[in-house]
């Protein structure tokens, strides 16, 4: 935990590294590419380097570690390292790599601020990043080892694509070779790696939307400015072979006879869909409420397979369109137009501001913040701590 000689110099300094992290994160992504441009190819995402999205990613995951150090020197944000953790062993990140990343953020940091920067004030703050960078090495050793296999990238065969809504588009996997295939849990994701028309590969997490078990169905959407959804939507066909990382993430369904709530917007709602999708494989007798916010009823992409499903456990399902529809409410979803079953855990996925605004009014409706599980792809600032 934090010592005690560190806490002092990083409540007095935090407020000044807070303030110059966005830029001090942008310079230390400069300085790990120009050292170690391999990782551009296969790891880190050239389109969240472009849009701002990785270092804000970062900057947000050290504010909010060092805040919880201070306010809780005894404890790990847990919440915050199984987050990270699981999206660092989808990509295959090593204990190496720590310290790779360890000399040039900190060059960066000495670079920025150079002018008040004490021996006494680097020691504390390297204290504080190799307590986060150990706690996430364990974590994902310990997702490493739970695996079928020992590997990273494993071949999987597309046997279908398919239209889903008017701007996205099904996958369904099947394994290209023996390699022993860990069974997916309702809500995880995968890891896709593609080449693209530059030669340069690159890698994006995607929900599994459909079945789980040993095969993989993911939905992707095309406008999402992504290099990875483009080309598979524009260069992949059945018969395809792609590189598929094990399934990873923590936001799972969660075993109980308590109410569920699945609250999704967009192609959020992928991993809300394979919830729903277990739990009517399953005939649970649980009370489940699907909700499902889109531009317009085309968009939906998993439309046909949410429908169905909720109708086998006889889920309630209420839909909010921004065009007018007879089948639907017009506008935004709202959880004050709903019902909402005592007891409930709320499983959400969506834009950031949709999911702000829709766990801001879960905790007024009395849901407690440990039971809205929520999952996060991209920065994840606003709900760090």
């Amino acid at each position: 935990m934090l010592s005690e000689k560190s806490r002092p110099i990083i409540e007095a300094t935090l407020p000044l590294v807070g303030s110059r992290i966005g830029t001090i994160t942008v310079d230390f992504y400069n300085r790990l590419f120009a050292s170690h441009p391999q990782l551009l190819d296969g790891l880190f995402s050239r389109s969240n380097q472009r849009s701002g999205d990785q270092q804000r990613a970062l900057a947000g995951s050290i504010a909010a570690f060092a805040t919880h150090l201070i306010n809780n020197p005894d404890t790990l944000p847990e919440k915050v390292l199984s987050r990270i953790a699981h999206k660092h062993a989808s990509l295959g990140i090593t204990e190496d790599q720590y310290g790779v990343v360890y000399e040039h953020l900190f060059a960066a940091i000495a670079a920025d601020l150079s002018e008040v920067i004490t021996p006494e004030i680097a020691e504390a703050w390297t204290e504080v990043y190799w307590l986060m960078a150990d706690a996430l090495i364990k974590l994902e050793k310990d997702l490493y080892a739970a695996q079928a296999n020992d590997k990273m990238w494993m071949p999987w065969r597309v046997t279908s694509k398919e239209p889903a809504g008017t701007d996205a588009m099904t996958f369904t996997l099947e394994p290209a070779d023996q390699t022993p295939a860990t069974a997916a849990k309702p809500g995880q994701y995968v890891s896709v790696k593609v080449q693209l028309p530059d030669g340069l590969r690159q890698v994006r997490q995607y929900s599994l939307s459909g079945d789980t078990g040993t095969r993989r169905v993911f939905t992707t959407k095309l406008n999402d400015g992504g290099e990875v959804s483009t080309a598979l939507h524009t260069g992949v066909e059945p018969g395809d072979v792609l590189e598929i990382s094990n399934p990873y993430g923590e936001i799972t369904l969660k075993e109980g006879d308590s109410p569920v709530i699945l609250a999704s917007a967009g192609i959020g709602c992928t991993p809300t869909a394979s919830i729903l999708r277990a739990l009517a494989q399953t005939g649970t007798d649980r009370q489940v409420l699907v909700l499902h916010a889109e531009k317009t009823m085309e968009n939906w992409a998993l439309s046909g397979q949410m429908k169905a499903d909720a109708a086998t456990i006889n889920a309630d399902l209420k839909l909010w369109l921004e065009t007018p529809h007879a089948s639907a409410a017009q506008g935004f979803m709202s959880l004050r137009e709903v019902d909402m079953p005592a007891d409930a855990s709320l499983y959400l996925c969506g834009p950031l501001p949709f999911m702000k605004k829709i766990r801001d009014e879960a905790i007024d409706a009395g849901i407690p913040a440990t039971r809205i599980h929520y999952e996060v792809f991209g920065p994840d600032v606003w709900l760090a701590s």
